[in-house]
């Protein structure tokens, strides 16, 4: 098992090189590389060039940290197919660069926009058809997460429809803190991936649909809007035994990620938090996992 940190919340304070040893003084052995400007930013072309990618991995070698997946946000399903095929040119440098890195894992979402489903879900395959064969010959494996707010939120569907992509290159990520947005049922929906469940994101979150869906005041009533966090263990409502006790039954042996965004103000404490935190969960099972060093 990898247990990483998306290093979000240092993205301002923290430049690309100095990041693997940040990682290394909060405790974690990988990271993943979630969206920053300096590297592959939200919905744009990645602004790192080779020179770039052979010294970020030569501060990673000297801090004895690994990355244990990169994670690119592209518009590879919205309904502009302009959009859709700048974002796979997007995409096919951003597999070169976790290639080039040594990367076997990347992470995304569906993206899309659950009012306009249908086109999101036809612009997807198309991508997936032409990008599939890139990730196939990189040997690099595609785990896919329902975000709140893509054209498909559901964690039961999200499997189903990953199940038909029909390669071993592609899994699923479960994400706690949208445990709410994805069907509020943590349990089924790891036993219905069972082994395609490869990757785990941690942090906490209310339920929004609690107390009449008014956890959340929005306003005016009605707008159209997904909120969501990410909070440090035992901030929301997600049931982490329930979590925990998931994966050991299903026999997890995957990348679990810390991944809160809500504290920037206080990061360094959130981070190493989250890491006893997760570890103690983990301590629990009849057979601790082996962790993986890089």
């Amino acid at each position: 098992m990898k247990l990483a940190i998306d290093p979000y919340m240092f993205r301002e304070t923290t430049s690309l090189l100095e990041l693997p040893g940040l990682v290394a003084e909060l405790g974690y052995e990988w990271v993943e590389l979630s969206p920053r400007e300096d590297f592959i930013p939200f919905f744009k072309h990645p602004r790192v060039d080779d020179a770039g990618v052979a010294a970020f991995k030569k501060a990673l070698s000297s801090a004895g940290v690994g990355v244990s997946s990169v994670l690119p946000l592209f518009s590879w399903s919205g309904p502009d197919e302009e959009e859709r095929q700048a974002a796979v040119r997007y995409w096919k440098r951003a597999i070169q660069i976790a290639s080039d890195l040594g990367v076997d894992t990347m992470n995304s979402e569906f993206n899309g926009n659950p009012r306009d489903a249908a086109v999101c879900e036809r612009q997807f395959w198309r991508s997936m058809e032409e990008l599939l064969p890139v990730f196939e010959k990189e040997g690099i494996r595609l785990v896919l997460e329902p975000h709140p707010d893509d054209w498909e939120e559901d964690g039961k569907k999200a499997v189903d429809l990953i199940r038909g992509i029909n390669s071993p290159n592609v899994s699923f990520l479960y994400c706690a803190p949208h445990t709410f947005h994805q069907g509020n049922d943590c349990d089924g929906i790891m036993d219905k991936a069972g082994d395609l469940l490869t990757m785990v994101h941690v942090a906490d979150a209310y339920d929004h649909t609690a107390s009449s869906g008014l956890r959340y005041i929005v306003n005016p009533p009605g707008s159209q809007v997904t909120v969501h966090q990410h909070l440090d263990i035992g901030q929301g409502e997600v049931d982490f035994d329930e979590l925990f006790r998931g994966l050991e039954r299903i026999g997890f042996d995957g990348i679990v990620t810390s991944c809160v965004f809500a504290w920037e103000d206080r990061a360094r404490e959130s981070s190493i938090y989250m890491r006893d935190t997760i570890r103690s969960y983990l301590d629990k099972w009849d057979t601790p996992p082996t962790f993986v060093a890089p």
